[in-house]
């Protein structure tokens, strides 16, 4: 599966080296070129996920995900273009997967596994402390014991009673039927007695016994000797010996780690040694070399770098001005694709021919080890190599320049530029208002006031939903589809779960600081929220307006609050700040008392996200079923990107009522019609049906499935109980969502569209419009120039002139067709210039003589 990933791998690159340097000036291609690479960048991820998952090879495995990185973030980067093309979130490609002839599941984004292995026991531990702390702040209970009915004490006797008979009743039917085996037994013992032993029956039984016995032993003889021929078991020879060698395993399983560390040190220490003295004076010997070139080309030697800008590698990375000539301007490339090529060429150069019969235990190589090894060693070298070079500059420069060293005014530069840098004002946010406080201390607090919660075990795959096959046929007739459920679980996989997972990704790929999840009541903002915590093992920080009301009151109290949840994500990342009912943050109503309105983080949540840095996997995610309500302007400048999210379709709705059924422990039988359910609960959220699906399937109904099966009936009863999301709502969140920055720019795009294709046609119909009325002008002209008394002859040499005069060709517009003998004029006449036929073939025409 690895060798598949990076074979396809390696044709993409060069794919894109061939058609991604090119401009494209037609959109809809560009996005079809655009839309292939996703798909495709998307197989690749799936494969290289699923090979890193299974590969137990320590260093393989870092390979892999050093490329699985990065074809992540090759991903996000092409979707942040198809963005821009479309002016939309959500693209439609049916026409382009039914093509390359995939499914929609191909396409479906993966989360990769390791975001959760790499760090399980840091996130268990991390739970127990914060169960700790809730059940000693005594928000949470540490066992939830169901409430126990209080009885009556005539109940409880009677209770008692009943259970005391019962027990009564069973042991006396254990005793009788003892009795009853014991005097079965004694009959047929005096009838065995009296008939006396049957040697028959004996040699039967011991015979039965024996070829059974033999029977077993040549079919697992059997079975063995065929598995070794097919090559799934060993030869006993070998087979004895792997056993020892896993028994070995079993007992060193536990000192592989700290072997392994002893070896590194060890390898370094050997490298240090061996080869220490050789790098030192490579080292030594290109820098000397860098001093006379640069003396040679600019008359002088250059200053020696400080360890802050990099020191003698600095110097090695310089080129020269005749080098920055000859590279010219080139298109900045990806901050990906250049991870993506390393890795592959790592494969291409170590990995791909290398023979591996040999290593059964997939242990380590020592000499891959080396390698990295060697990196790090020349770096400590390297310090020591600057500061002997530095000293030996200068010396160069007294002697031969005649110069002096410049700290003193290196000195008065530094100074200058601290006394500028102590002028700057550090944000409100940024400063530490806590630092003689630990993280822990503050965990601790921002858990007791209930801001920093537990979030609930939800997949991003219990978001069930189904995706939409209409999309392009719709967009085709200029209408606009409202997304699939599976497009909403692809953007939050996208803008949520991939960044904050790694951190390279979040730090290379395009920036996404906060998320707003828009849609009506029931939808599951709520439940994406959580999974995004699940898959990412994040912290969730709750911040909605319900939540922090009376608490930390005042300007300086919410500065407090916001940099302790601010020290705390950053510290513990990843972390997710949720805000829920974000509408009323940036409503349009009144403000209310100062300590609970929610209006006071309106001023102070932009200076939070400016806060936050590339490196900071922190994501802010507002939840909103009222977006309506708030004012669009400073919604949007907050929220970077916004999701809505619709009711379910049909094909949604028939997949959840199958899913909620089964996992509420319910049967589906040919009495329930899934059809018709998802029919008749058009406009109703997945909280509706949750709701219904509940309410039917109580305890006592799951007992009496087995004789009573479930009936589509029950279910309409309990969901008519319920509001439906009526259409106007669903317009209403439309005409919202077209106020948005990227709605508007979808509405723009789709009117320059228009207005090009009507210009288009009507410079058709215009072209259309001359041609008729040049047609009419000539049939008048040719009705009053032809007189009654003309000829064949003469009607053929005006028509030949007045060809000739304005450049048409022969009648019938084909420039091919000559004027033959067996034209008739007036044939050509009737069909195209308005002649009758009725002319004439005596006389003559003063036009003959011209």
């Amino acid at each position: 599966m690895w060798t598949d990933a990076q074979k396809d791998l390696d044709i993409q690159l060069q794919r894109e080296r061939e058609e991604f340097l090119q401009p494209d000036k037609d959109r809809v291609e560009a996005f079809k070129m655009l839309a292939a690479s996703y798909i495709k960048y998307m197989q690749i991820f799936r494969n290289l996920e699923t090979a890193h998952d299974r590969l137990i090879h320590r260093q393989k495995r870092m390979v892999i995900r050093q490329v699985l990185d990065g074809v992540i973030g090759r991903i996000l980067e092409i979707k942040k273009e198809m963005v821009e093309l479309e002016n939309s979130e959500f693209h439609y490609i049916d026409n382009i997967l039914e093509d390359l002839k995939l499914l929609p599941e191909d396409i479906e984004v993966p989360i990769p596994r390791y975001f959760i292995k790499e760090k399980l026991e840091v996130l268990q531990q991390r739970e127990k402390i914060l169960d700790q702390i809730l059940l000693d702040a005594g928000l949470q209970t540490q066992v939830m014991k169901k409430p126990v009915k209080v009885m009556t004490f005539e109940e409880a006797i009677k209770m008692i009673q009943v259970a005391e008979r019962a027990r009564q009743g069973r042991c006396r039917a254990a005793f009788m039927k003892q009795i009853y085996l014991e005097e079965k037994r004694e009959r047929q013992t005096k009838l065995q007695v009296q008939m006396g032993p049957s040697p028959d029956a004996a040699a039967t039984c011991i015979q039965k016994v024996w070829r059974g016995y033999i029977q077993r032993k040549k079919t697992e003889k059997m079975r063995g000797e065929e598995m070794i021929f097919l090559g799934m078991s060993l030869p006993p020879h070998l087979k004895a010996m792997n056993i020892s060698q896993m028994h070995a395993g079993q007992v060193n399983a536990l000192e592989v780690e700290v072997q392994e560390r002893h070896e590194e040190v060890f390898i370094k220490d050997k490298l240090r040694e061996t080869e220490g003295l050789d790098i030192k004076e490579t080292l030594q010997d290109q820098i000397s070399q860098c001093f006379i070139e640069c003396r040679h080309i600019i008359g002088k030697f250059p200053d020696y770098p400080t360890e802050e800008a990099g020191g003698s590698m600095a110097i090695l990375s310089q080129k020269t001005p005749e080098q920055e000539e000859e590279e010219g301007w080139k298109m900045a490339p990806s901050n990906f694709l250049s991870i993506m090529e390393e890795g592959n060429s790592q494969y291409k150069a170590i990995w791909q021919n290398r023979g591996e019969g040999w290593d059964f235990l997939q242990d380590h190589d020592p000499e891959l080890i080396k390698e990295e090894k060697r990196e790090e060693v020349e770096e400590e070298i390297r310090v020591q190599v600057d500061e002997l070079m530095q000293q030996k500059l200068e010396n160069l420069k007294l002697a031969v320049d005649g110069e002096k060293s410049d700290k003193q005014k290196k000195g008065r530069k530094s100074e200058k530029k601290k006394k500028t840098t102590m002028r700057k004002k550090i944000p409100e946010v940024e400063e530490d208002l806590t630092p003689d406080r630990t993280i822990d201390s503050l965990y601790r607090e921002l858990v007791e006031e209930g801001l920093l919660i537990k979030a609930k075990t939800v997949n991003l795959s219990d978001y069930v939903g189904e995706y939409s096959y209409l999309g392009t046929t719709l967009r085709q007739v200029d209408i606009e589809p409202m997304p699939s459920l599976a497009d909403v679980r692809q953007l939050i996989a996208l803008y949520g779960i991939l960044p904050l997972g790694s951190q390279t990704v979040h730090e290379k790929a395009p920036l996404v600081k906060a998320l707003l999840l828009a849609g009506p009541a029931g939808v599951g903002k709520k439940t994406l929220v959580h999974a995004i915590c699940t898959e990412t093992g994040a912290n969730l920080f709750n911040l909605s307006a319900s939540n922090i009301a009376g608490k930390y009151p005042g300007k300086n109290g919410l500065q407090m609050m916001l940099h302790m949840v601010l020290k705390v994500a950053k510290q513990l990342q990843p972390s997710v700040v949720w805000i829920g009912e974000t509408e009323k943050i940036f409503s349009k109503a009144a403000p209310k008392a100062e300590e609970t309105n929610p209006k006071r983080l309106e001023k102070i949540l932009p200076k939070f996200l400016k806060a936050l840095k590339a490196q900071d996997r922190v994501l802010l995610v507002g939840t909103t079923n009222r977006p309506f309500d708030a004012n669009v302007k400073s919604f949007c400048k907050v929220y970077q990107k916004i999701i809505l999210i619709p009711r379910p379709d049909y094909a949604s709705r028939f997949v959840l009522w199958k899913h909620i059924i089964l996992q509420n422990g319910g049967a589906i039988t040919n009495l329930l019609n899934i059809s018709c359910l998802a029919k008749v609960s058009d406009g109703f959220t997945q909280g509706h049906i949750i709701q219904a699906v509940q309410a039917v399937l109580s305890e006592l109904r799951l007992l009496q499935m087995t004789r009573k099966p479930l009936r589509t009936a029950e279910f309409m009863t309990s969901l008519a109980r319920q509001d439906p999301v009526y259409k106007e709502e669903e317009e209403t969140f439309k005409a919202w969502y077209a106020k948005t920055p990227l709605g508007k720019a979808r509405i723009k795009a789709l009117a320059d569209s228009e207005k090009a294709e009507k210009g288009k046609v009507s410079k058709a119909n215009f072209s259309q419009e001359q041609n008729s009325m040049a047609r009419n002008r000539v049939k008048g002209l040719l009705k009053l120039v032809v007189p009654s008394s003309s000829s064949v002859s003469t009607s053929r040499s005006i028509l030949a002139k007045k060809s000739l005069l304005d450049g048409s060709d022969a009648p019938g517009g084909d420039p091919a067709r000559e004027w033959g003998e067996s034209d008739s004029v007036f044939e050509f006449g009737e069909r195209d210039w308005g002649l009758s036929p009725e002319v004439p073939s005596t006389g003559s025409s003063p036009y003959n003589r011209l």
